[in-house]
């Protein structure tokens, strides 16, 4: 089964070409934590800058140097390898002596704060992530591409998952473990599996909703979301209550995330998620059989502080911070036929 990434555009076809990735520092990602550590506790807390390393090769080096359990060891989310971030980190201490944290220089990782707190940093449990991105060898149409920025700044664009979800096979993958041909899976690669498939499912069905314009728009039967929350609640008929609330930016229309139980959508728009997925149902009978249940997600992503400047006539960088579970990528191919390198 082939699975082709090229799911349409809300604004046609971007109005510049550029290179991104082109050195680490061109696309630094900063974790938006939203809350203070304690200051105290058994769980030693880290801010970790990194260049050339995943999250997951940093909380290896961290487990091996304090001689803990690679369980002790929490973050909130994984952070790109080809970038330079800045992320948390929890190490449970409990038993421990506290080792010195700064002598670790594996990797090139850099210790920016050290504090404590009286829990482990769990998947989520962030905010956010800020970016600043630089693109290179930039051609096209500068203008239309400070009209297409002050669109997105304004109206969000479609919250798909980005790329880096699905992986080189993640889905094929996938795939294979519902037909059985793929039989003993760790946890952790079952878990990236079933977070594929279910992202191809929601970005199939938001991709029918950005081809026929109602990404940003009420239709009967929608779930919408609160803003800011996970907080849903049906739409039988919408009227022009609901269509200011999504202008205002204080709602925003849902995709189905897929698994068991029955559709919160109605009408319309359940009859749109049933079609856009219907050349998928090994996918959505795979996820259904493995217990996930039906949940939502915001179709709308809106950037925050959105920046742009000019570094030099063949140069741009962009700043901006997006809630998390959401991709920069998918913010950047709005604005850019983009390459990495």
């Amino acid at each position: 089964m082939a699975f082709p990434l090229d799911w349409p555009r809300a604004y046609g076809d971007p109005p510049l070409r550029g290179v991104i990735r082109s050195t680490p520092e061109d696309f630094q990602v900063d974790e938006v934590l939203g809350f203070v550590a304690d200051g105290d506790g058994t769980h030693a807390f880290l801010k970790i800058r990194k260049k050339n390393a995943n999250t997951e090769w940093v909380a290896k080096q961290l487990t091996r140097y304090a001689g803990v359990r690679q369980v002790d060891v929490g973050y909130a989310g994984l952070k790109d390898r080809r970038a330079v971030t800045t992320q948390w980190f929890s190490v449970d201490l409990a038993g421990h002596e506290a080792p010195d944290w700064p002598a670790l220089k594996e990797g090139g990782i850099e210790f920016i704060e050290i504090t404590r707190h009286r829990r482990k940093l769990k998947r989520g449990a962030l905010q956010g992530n800020r970016f600043k991105i630089v693109v290179r060898e930039v051609e096209g149409d500068l203008e239309a591409f400070e009209h297409r920025l002050l669109q997105i700044a304004s109206g969000g664009v479609p919250n798909y998952f980005g790329e880096q979800r699905f992986g080189f096979s993640n889905l094929e993958k996938a795939t294979a473990m519902f037909t059985g041909q793929l039989k003993k899976v760790r946890r952790p690669d079952k878990s990236m599996y079933l977070s594929a498939a279910r992202s191809w499912l929601f970005n199939q069905i938001l991709a029918a909703r950005v081809a026929s314009n109602t990404w940003n728009r009420p239709m009967p039967g929608d779930v919408m979301m609160l803003s800011g929350t996970q907080s849903i609640f049906a739409v039988e008929t919408p009227d022009s209550e609901i269509e200011q609330r999504i202008s205002d930016l204080d709602i925003h229309p849902t995709g189905a995330m897929w698994g068991s139980g029955e559709l919160a959508s109605m009408l319309e728009v359940a009859a749109l998620e049933k079609s856009a997925v219907e050349s998928d149902a090994l996918l959505c009978d795979g996820l259904k059989r493995v217990g996930l249940k039906q949940q939502r997600r915001s179709l709308r992503l809106m950037p925050l502080d959105l920046q742009f400047k000019q570094l030099d006539p063949q140069s741009i960088e962009l700043q901006f911070e997006l809630p998390a579970g959401s991709y920069a990528t998918v913010v950047l191919r709005e604005l850019l036929a983009y390459t990495a390198r």
